[in-house]
């Protein structure tokens, strides 16, 4: 092992790729700052240009489906798979880490043994609760057993783990992180706030996530009738895309609020500080359905960073991410009526201490403080 350095990390989401894992990735492993971190990921639109001057050795794959084959996905996991064991062997890497259990984790189990490496896995929570096909479960389960190391995103998590089997010594848990330099609060957002028809003492609710029913975006907007009957003027924005948009948006119309909900799309990177500094109060009431739930919420962190309270669902892992009287409520996503109480107390009463939730998430969540966990892990 002496003659080995490095690792390499498998995940088909890493940035440009939207979403909370493609950061989660990004953010730890471009801080470990050296090029023997290697990064096996799927290139996408805009992907080379994002990895010009990374401080990590990027290698990006087209990874297609092709529909004559079954399943569809196998010969892109068949080059994923050739391309880990031949960087692993050529660079001498001494572990590898996989961003998910299936199919990265099981590429990354497969190279480890035949190699003679070591292999880590990560947990997100949704995977473990959504995936009960009989097969697809047992190799997860079999992934999990046999890696020789586990992070898992939440308490929540680790406990999804144990109920597996899966030995508790060998999963640590390691929350996402924030970036609290770029989330801050104090940030221009007054035409932010303009675009959504909020003046004066108007407020404004943000949602920012997929479009799915589990995020409970449908009952922030069937909270929005009741909240106007308190004469609160009261907006809704909403940034992200997905399947439940004409859902959503049918669901406004009908409920006569279309004109006070708002659907932003995707913003930038550079917008998305902004948007939380321009809402009153976060909104992600998540909650589960047939299994599918919240794993941690990394824009609980986010919105938390820029001095934001968020109101939150009770399922799944944002016990990790909301500081209850903190940073934010818990509230059962399926009741609408506590969602709305919910909302209007934050609504009416700005005074949740900003200064105390941003000090909590430089000590929590700060992604540097993230990094140091992992690169303890790593010294398997």
């Amino acid at each position: 092992m002496k003659d080995r350095s490095g690792l390499l990390v498998i995940t088909e989401l890493y940035l440009p790729t939207k979403g909370g894992t493609a950061v989660w990735f990004y953010e730890v492993y471009r801080r470990f700052g050296e090029k023997d971190v290697h990064i096996l990921t799927a290139e996408i639109g805009g992907s080379h240009a994002h990895d010009s001057g990374h401080p990590n050795t990027i290698h990006r794959l087209r990874l297609k489906r092709y529909r004559f084959i079954f399943p569809e996905s196998l010969w892109m996991y068949i080059k994923l798979f050739i391309t880990a064991l031949w960087i692993t062997y050529r660079n001498k890497l001494a572990q590898i880490h996989a961003g998910r259990v299936l199919s990265e984790g099981m590429i990354a189990w497969l190279v480890a043994r035949l190699l003679h490496r070591k292999c880590l896995v990560y947990a997100h929570g949704e995977e473990i609760t959504t995936w009960k096909q009989a097969l697809k479960y047992k190799v997860m389960r079999f992934v999990y057993a046999h890696v020789d190391h586990v992070i898992a995103n939440s308490q929540f998590t680790f406990n999804e783990l144990v109920k597996m089997g899966i030995n508790k010594e060998k999963i640590t848990i390691i929350y996402p992180g924030v970036d609290t330099e770029r989330f801050r609060p104090g940030l221009m957002c007054d035409d932010l706030r303009a675009r959504c028809g909020v003046t004066g003492k108007s407020k404004l609710i943000l949602s920012v996530g997929r479009l799915s029913r589990r995020k409970g975006f449908d009952q922030v907007i069937k909270s929005l009738p009741s909240l106007l009957e308190e004469k609160l003027d009261v907006h809704y924005a909403l940034i992200g895309v997905g399947e439940d948009a004409q859902y959503l948006s049918n669901l406004a119309d009908t409920l006569g609020v279309s004109t006070r909900v708002h659907f932003i799309g995707h913003v930038s990177m550079d917008d998305l500080p902004r948007w939380y500094n321009a809402a009153d109060v976060f909104a992600m009431p998540n909650r589960e359905i047939n299994g599918d739930t919240e794993g941690f919420g990394m824009v609980f962190l986010e919105a938390a960073a820029c001095g934001t309270p968020s109101v939150a669902g009770v399922a799944g892992g944002t016990g990790d991410a909301v500081i209850e009287g903190v940073s934010g409520t818990r509230v059962n996503g399926n009741d609408v009526i506590a969602i709305c109480n919910v909302l209007m107390m934050h609504i009416m009463n700005t005074e949740l201490c900003s200064e105390k939730m941003r000090h909590k998430m430089c000590e929590l969540y700060d992604w540097s403080t993230v990094c140091m966990r992992t690169r303890k892990v790593c010294d398997l």
